[in-house]
């Protein structure tokens, strides 16, 4: 199953009919407890189980020793999400070095909904009642919380502004659960403009020929690759080698752009492969699409370029 996802609002909506929840700076995760047993689920369905070995208490907590949980996973500085540190956790599918770093660098189960209880599929039920439930499971502890929801939404995204956090998402109450799908019944408001993009083409620095300098970005559409811009700022250190690593064996002669590429960004690039999902921050877009001061953020293996067909520009 694939979790549902938000749509970008325009204006937090005021009412009894909806509930307001903290936009975390994290990675989806569907976590499936059966017959006792923890199995983790990226977004894009893949099995990352080992990777947050802290998250295994999971499956002894609470009441239920058969749920299917969504959340989001958070490492946290200072009690605030920290991406550049969960991205040192993403990447670690070694069970040996994953127990190690949950020592150093532990993350965090936020969970915000309950998809199955008991056996009994909840994915028809209205949010109303799946968070009902959710309560009365009575999860929590070092690693796992379910963090609470609000009545006032323009409030909390206030609040949420103040503290550094991501933002705010909006459910309608009376809302089903859609696997897979972008709802208008969820509406997410981001402070600060993020968006995940796919990697067309690197270039190493113009002064070092083994250390890369930038990467080629596009949005996938229906007419093929989209190009967005070209982004240096924040590769650095283990994140160069990571990227790096991650294109290998993905070389192509020609660019998988399917707009042409200025001549300034493409002298010197090396072309590949559409596959690999970057997070970048972005202080907006211009008129022609292209970023406005970007800033790499992280590699995202929890995304394929399908996931990002429908996105909204705030999407991370």
């Amino acid at each position: 199953m694939r979790p549902m996802l938000a749509s970008q609002g325009s204006a937090i909506p005021r009412g009894p009919d909806w509930a307001h929840e903290v936009k975390w700076d994290g990675m989806r995760l569907l976590a499936d407890v059966t017959e006792g047993r923890l199995t983790l689920l990226s977004r894009n369905e893949n099995d990352v189980t080992t990777r947050f070995p802290e998250l295994g208490t999971l499956a002894g907590q609470g009441m239920a020793d058969d749920m299917l949980l969504d959340g989001e996973v958070v490492s946290l500085d200072g009690g605030l999400p920290s991406f550049s540190y969960l991205a040192e956790r993403i990447h670690v599918s070694d069970a040996t070095k994953a127990r190690k770093l949950s020592a150093t660098r532990p993350v965090t189960f936020m969970v915000f909904d309950l998809l199955r209880l008991y056996g009994v599929d909840l994915t028809s039920r209205p949010l109303a009642e799946r968070r009902e439930a959710l309560q009365r499971i009575g999860l929590g502890g070092p690693n796992t919380q379910v963090p609470p929801t609000y009545d006032d939404g323009e409030a909390l995204y206030t609040a949420t502004l103040e503290q550094g956090l991501e933002g705010v998402v909006s459910k309608r109450l009376s809302s089903i659960y859609s696997p897979g799908r972008r709802s208008r019944e969820w509406l997410k408001f981001a402070h600060r403009a993020s968006m995940s993009l796919v990697i067309g083409g690197w270039r190493l620095e113009t002064d070092n020929t083994h250390r890369l300098g930038a990467v080629l970005v596009g949005t996938p559409t229906p007419q093929g690759l989209h190009y967005r811009g070209r982004v240096g700022s924040g590769l650095s250190g283990m994140e160069q080698e990571r990227v790096l690593a991650a294109l290998r064996d993905l070389n192509v002669d020609a660019s998988p752009f399917a707009d042409k590429i200025p001549k300034l960004d493409a002298q010197g690039t090396t072309w590949v492969r559409p596959e690999v999902v970057v997070d970048v921050r972005v202080l907006g877009v211009s008129a022609q699409g292209r970023l406005r001061q970007p800033a790499y953020r992280g590699l995202r293996p929890d995304l394929s370029p399908d996931d990002l067909r429908d996105n909204t520009p705030e999407e991370g």
